[in-house]
């Protein structure tokens, strides 16, 4: 994982602290690091392949967004979201996914259905083939592209730092919810695919139901190791 992220930076056209962030980010919900892991400047530096100075700014804007903390005297530690964290991204979900999916069966072409049925596929291989990662990400590349084909630009808006967290939480369950979490999606474009709103709405509603029960007994069982 080093090696692959000292590759990348420094060839990208960005501040060298954004690429630091944004190569932090990815290592925190990818699960390279879990959370309660200590993230010493030394450490990420060596990770990352650059001086202290662009990490000590990068984690200062990962803690803003949530996903590090700095502990007096310890320093920084990959955050642990909260149950408390959990209600409040749930209850966002529960209005823009309910919504959308409504949406979504409205006004979905043949194309977009066929866009979802796609992901869907790939979200079952990456699950057979154990590639958390790769799950996770496409859970949130699902329900952002639902969002996009509501058609209506502000969820989608809304909803992009946002889905970089349900990632994260999804990904720290996703052993055991994967399989159950893209039964629910095949369900959810079923709906939509139908034409029903109603139906969709309540397909959405029951998968945040699910994914929401799973997230916090995570969050309850303290985040072991996946």
């Amino acid at each position: 994982m080093a090696e692959d992220l000292r590759d990348k930076l420094g060839a990208q056209h960005l501040p060298l602290r954004d690429q630091v962030l944004a190569a932090l980010r990815t290592a925190i919900i990818d699960g390279d690091y879990l959370p309660g892991e200590r993230l010493t400047e030394d450490r990420l530096a060596e990770d990352f392949g650059v001086s202290r100075n662009p990490v000590r700014e990068a984690l200062r804007v990962a803690e803003a967004e949530g996903f590090v903390v700095i502990l007096p005297r310890r320093g920084a530690v990959v955050a642990s979201p909260s149950s408390g964290t959990i209600t409040d991204m749930f209850a966002v979900r529960g209005r823009l996914e309910t919504l959308a999916a409504r949406l979504a069966a409205e006004r979905a072409t043949a194309a977009d259905v066929a866009s979802l049925r796609a992901l869907l596929d790939q979200g079952r291989e990456a699950t057979q083939r154990h590639d958390l990662a790769r799950v996770a990400e496409l859970n949130s590349t699902l329900h952002l592209r639902i969002l996009q084909i509501s058609g209506n630009p502000w969820l989608s808006s809304i909803a992009k730092s946002l889905y970089l967290h349900v990632q994260w939480v999804f990904r720290l369950g996703a052993a055991e919810r994967a399989p159950h979490s893209w039964a629910e999606h095949i369900q959810l474009v079923d709906a939509i695919e139908s034409g029903d709103g109603d139906r969709a709405e309540r397909a959405a509603l029951d998968h945040l139901d699910a994914a929401s029960a799973a997230a916090y007994e995570n969050a309850e069982g303290g985040y072991g190791a996946r």
